[in-house]
């Protein structure tokens, strides 16, 4: 009877201090969280990354007369201009300055390192227009029936048609965010510099919570807030992708909306910022290509996205 007093007397004081672990646990997390968002709110933005898609050997999109590499730089360059002109406080940086090719992953690590506040990616849509099928007249085909000594050949008319492809009228801009239901890479990255934050952490506590964290898998604490962190990422982000689709309908662009997407779009899961990729137009449109090698058409497409970033920007300064 004495042994089963001390035993559970031993079980109460163990799950006594593992109520009080999980409760430092939760109180880290939530000091941990609301720094990051200190952090991110009351700063707002100091540093912008542009990413001019594609480069180098990669071209990206074809048009009658170019490519999506040199409209994408163009844009991005103009567009950095502009936001140093009406945001001389934050620092913009850009992850190519010249035609040279960077993997996504290159890109990726390059706004990771620079710790930027925002990511935004410049590229140009492209279209298939579809295929015209018209009817020429007959051709005769030759074909056999039977096999070996009894093989006969055999004609016969077919109709014969011409494939025409026709020209993509698709226009209209596009800003997509990640899916972050779907965004394992974007967990990992977030999960990285969740350490930063936990570090400021009493240094005792932190002993204290690492000695029975050992027991636990995954570290807990960190997932939750690098979950906390992802969220917070996608709901920024999806606030600026719709702010710039905002003004680029008041620029009178056909907007096609803010969208999610899944794939084909790697960087903006792999960057630890809010991030949003930027389809300025179809290059495979011949008036849209047009506008986008145009002075006028560049200047547009930047003050409208420097409109949408100061408006982003002045909502968290809020």
């Amino acid at each position: 009877m004495l042994n089963n007093s001390i035993n559970f007397t031993k079980s109460l004081t163990y799950l006594r201090k593992y109520v009080v672990f999980l409760l430092l646990m939760c109180f880290s997390l939530v000091l941990s969280y609301a720094n990051l968002k200190q952090t991110t709110n009351s700063s707002s933005i100091k540093k912008i990354i542009i990413d001019p898609g594609h480069g180098g050997s990669d071209g990206g999109a074809r048009g009658k007369y170019s490519n999506e590499k040199d409209i994408a730089l163009a844009i991005s360059l103009k567009l950095a201009n502009f936001l140093r002109k009406n945001l001389p406080d934050v620092e913009i940086i850009l992850t190519r300055e010249t035609d040279v090719f960077h993997t996504v992953g290159q890109k990726a690590k390059f706004a990771n390192a620079q710790k930027g506040d925002l990511f935004i990616s410049i590229h140009t849509n492209s279209a298939s227009g579809g295929l015209l099928k018209t009817f020429i007249g007959y051709e005769t085909k030759t074909y056999y029936v039977k096999k070996g000594k009894n093989k006969i050949k055999k004609t016969k008319k077919v109709r014969k048609y011409k494939y025409t492809h026709l020209p993509s009228n698709a226009q209209g801009t596009e800003t997509y965010i990640y899916n972050v239901n779907k965004s394992e890479q974007r967990l990992e990255a977030a999960n990285e510099i969740t350490e930063d934050y936990t570090e400021d952490l009493d240094s005792a506590s932190i002993a204290e919570i690492d000695a029975m964290t050992e027991k636990l898998e995954n570290d807990p604490s960190q997932k939750i807030l690098a979950r906390l962190l992802t969220q917070d990422f996608f709901e920024k982000s999806a606030a600026l992708a719709l702010t710039i689709e905002e003004e680029f309908k008041k620029a009178g662009r056909l907007s096609r909306d803010a969208r999610q997407r899944d794939k084909g779009i790697w960087v903006l899961q792999a960057v630890t910022m809010p991030a949003v990729l930027i389809e300025t137009g179809f290059i495979s449109n011949k008036e849209e290509e047009d506008y986008l090698n145009s002075e006028e058409g560049q200047n547009q497409l930047c003050e409208a996205i420097t409109k949408a970033i100061i408006r982003y920007k002045n909502t968290l300064d809020k």
